[in-house]
This record gives structure tokens, C-alpha cells and sequence, in this order.
């Protein structure tokens, strides 16, 4: 099954990691060095092309590891993860 993360990206739900509050994850330096050196290395894909992102997904993939900027909330996704998504 696959998880539609908006402006029609989707990804294999196998493939998801976790999926992350933007606002909530963020207050921890960790996670901002983290974001920040995947971006650095090209891991960071945005999917909110003109709203602030609320959500960041990571997933797994024979390439190595993607990052996902969201628009929807954690919320939104884990309720279509929960069989809203695409077949």
C-alpha cells in the first residue's frame, strides 16, 4: 500500500520510518542537526510547495534514507495511513 503525502507524491507505506510534527520534533537540537545535514546531503524533499510544512516524513529506500517536508499535519497523515490512502 502506498501513503499520498500531497501535490502527488506518495510513498511505499513498508518504506515510512515515521512520521513527525514539525513544531513538536523541532524543539530538540538533535532533530534540527539531523534535518539539517540531510538537507545538506540531498535527502530532503519538499512536498509543501508554497505553505509551511507541518510534518517531516522519513522513509527508507534502496538509496538510502528521504525526508519528506509535508503541509499536512502528523494527524492528516496517520489518519490516511489508516486506510485513506492509495492501493
Amino acid at each position: 500500500m502506498y501513503l499520498h503525502l500531497g501535490n502527488g507524491v506518495v510513498v511505499k507505506k513498508g518504506d515510512i520510518l515515521g512520521v513527525f510534527d514539525l513544531d513538536n520534533s523541532t524543539s530538540s537540537a538533535i532533530t534540527r542537526k539531523y534535518l539539517a545535514q540531510e538537507e545538506k546531503a540531498g535527502r530532503v524533499v519538499s512536498v509543501a510547495e508554497l505553505e509551511l510544512p507541518k510534518s517531516f516524513v522519513l522513509c527508507s529506500g534502496a538509496e538510502g534514507s528521504t525526508v519528506y517536508l509535508c503541509q499536512l499535519n502528523s494527524s492528516t497523515l496517520l489518519k490516511r495511513s489508516e486506510g485513506h490512502g492509495i492501493e
